[in-house]
């Protein structure tokens, strides 16, 4: 019994001393704080980098997507309907009667139809022309009118290509969408324009007409009255054999 117990306290005090004596093959761990704060900050510079680097791509994204955008042509185009109300109005214009627009035909009409009256025309001529007159101021107003229906007719379609193009322009997605609604809608106001010149040229047409007719028939008005006050050469007697011998 003494001899365990003897054997046990030697056993403990190796034990206590193995435990107290440092490895010989431990390694010693040194923190430097120093060293740990700079490479912080380096991961740190680092990542600010990759963050950058990410920002300038989704920026050059988003450049390259507005300059597609703004490349995008307008779906809409109201040129075709233009052009038809166009060439409706021209064709009235070009069906204009008797005189018609043109420098030459109205030249010639003056110096005959609406010339002055003289002496030397047969009283059948003053007739004709004086009643030619009023046949051509009659068909000018029937022009004038036939062309401002027309040109009331396009009203309709003015008004929606108008509707169209305002919301195509204010939907439109980038710069050249934009532009082209714009350009089309001068388009549309030029169309316009051109129905409000041609009323008004059948308008002046029929009025110079009318205006001429009047100028015209005051003319013949006093040639004729002329001739009615003038006296004539009277009764003369001749001479009749009425019988052969």
């Amino acid at each position: 019994m003494t001899k365990l117990r003897s054997l046990a306290a030697a056993g403990l005090l190796v034990l206590s001393l193995a435990l107290a004596a440092p490895p010989a093959l431990a390694q010693m761990v040194v923190f430097d704080p120093s060293n740990f704060s700079q490479n912080v900050l380096t991961a740190a510079r680092e990542l600010q980098q990759v963050t950058n680097q990410i920002t300038s791509l989704q920026n050059q994204a988003q450049m390259l997507i507005n300059q597609a955008r703004n490349l995008a042509r307008l779906p809409y185009s109201a040129l075709q309907q233009l052009q038809s109300s166009i060439q409706r109005t021209q064709q009235l214009l070009a069906q204009a009667q008797n005189i018609a627009y043109n420098v030459q035909q109205i030249d010639r009409a003056f110096q005959t139809t609406y010339g002055g009256a003289n002496a030397g025309q047969s009283n059948q001529a003053l007739i004709a022309n004086a009643q030619q007159r009023w046949q051509n101021s009659v068909a000018a107003l029937q022009d004038a009118m036939r062309v401002q229906a027309g040109v009331v007719g396009n009203l309709d379609t003015n008004r929606t290509q108008m509707s169209s193009l305002v919301t195509s322009s204010q939907s439109a997605t980038g710069a050249l969408q934009a532009a082209q609604a714009g350009n089309q809608i001068l388009a549309l106001q030029a169309q316009q324009l051109a129905d409000l010149t041609a009323a008004v040229a059948a308008q002046g047409r029929a009025q110079s007409l009318q205006a001429a007719q009047q100028t015209a028939a005051q003319d013949q008005g006093k040639e004729q009255l002329r001739r009615f006050l003038t006296p004539g050469a009277g009764y003369q007697s001749s001479t009749i054999t009425m019988f052969h011998q």
